[in-house]
């Protein structure tokens, strides 16, 4: 389903409990790593604004990114229920006021004081368009990431490069589902009016229905335990082959501290662990593998994410020897 052709469509899906439940429930942050979660507000009245330093332009602030894209989102779906922005940030840039120059820092006032951070990523949720997967409740879910450290701030104004993704936010675990048609990994952008542009090309171009489709059919898929100890132990090694052999297999980004995330939760997460025989189906698998990313670094973060889900779908079709480059890793 085409989200331009088929709003209509969409507003079928039904939650399995109520729009209020998801909002006051849900409390576990999408992403964790070293962020914290700030408001939007505190980015308009708190954070300064970097420039490029050749012209004095200034950059698209976090907070345009993030208005910018709420602002599609509400083209788009007039009707439904949007949340406000959930926001994490990392890698605070630290400065002081001028006046401030030659002031101790323990005497340091508020106001002279300045901050911005170099990383950002928001998710907007639309919890009134939802699905439900193997028992789990997924909402519709859009957001970006942005890393100010991948700009050439030394230079002029050019484009100015952010990730942006519409996909399904699973509410068991807060793991984001992105597919790849819901990623945009390098969507550059010189104005306000060229980023909502481009982010409205993305959204509408998005299919709802293939990815859902997508992820309902890995519950058809399991792996034993053995090929699950097969597959870590293949991941780890993955790491550190040689070029000419690795770049014949597919792309994995998940590294080992991730892998180790996953080998844990295989015995102890909650809702996506083991069964009694040791067997793990594909969506759990899957969710094992987007939780373990939420301690990726942001600018990492999405990439990730893109990457578990074309890993996992892999993985199903080696399960049938339809895809024998993913059997490397379980055979």
């Amino acid at each position: 389903m085409n989200l331009q052709t088929h709003t209509a469509e969409i507003i079928g899906f039904q939650p399995s409990f109520t729009v209020e439940s998801i909002i006051n429930t849900n409390k576990k942050p999408f992403v964790e790593a070293n962020t914290e979660e700030v408001s939007l507000s505190f980015l308009k009245n708190k954070c300064i604004v970097p420039v490029f330093t050749k012209d004095n332009e200034t950059t698209l602030s976090h907070q345009e990114f993030i208005e910018s894209v709420s602002n599609v989102i509400h083209s788009i779906f007039p009707n439904e229920i949007i949340e406000e922005p959930e926001i994490r940030v990392s890698h605070q840039i630290k400065g002081r006021t001028p006046d401030a120059i030659h002031i101790p820092v323990k005497d340091l006032q508020e106001h002279q004081k300045t901050t911005y951070y170099e990383r950002m990523a928001f998710i907007i949720r639309i919890p009134s368009i939802t699905e439900t997967i193997n028992g789990n409740t997924l909402a519709l879910t859009v957001g970006g990431v942005r890393a100010l450290n991948t700009e050439n701030l030394y230079n002029k104004k050019t484009y100015e490069k952010f990730k942006i993704f519409i996909g399904f936010k699973n509410m068991v675990c807060c793991n984001l589902c992105i597919s790849t048609d819901g990623f945009k990994d390098e969507l550059k952008a010189m104005s306000y009016v060229d980023l909502e542009d481009k982010t409205l090309q993305l959204f509408s171009s998005y299919n709802m229905s293939r990815h859902l489709n997508s992820m309902e059919q890995l519950s058809n898929y399991s792996l034993t335990e053995s090929q699950f100890a097969q597959l870590i132990g293949k991941g780890r090694l993955y790491q550190f082959l040689p070029k000419k052999e690795r770049i014949l297999l597919p792309e994995l980004l998940l590294n080992d501290g991730h892998l180790n995330t996953v080998a844990k939760d295989y015995y102890q997460d909650e809702s996506f662990c083991k069964n009694e025989s040791g067997d793990i189906d594909l969506w759990r698998f899957y969710n094992l593998l987007t939780g373990a990313n939420k301690s990726s670094y942001l600018d990492k973060f999405l990439d990730r994410g893109v990457n578990a889900f074309d890993f996992t779908n892999g993985v199903a079709s080696a399960l049938h020897d339809r895809d024998s480059s993913h059997g490397w890793f379980i055979k």
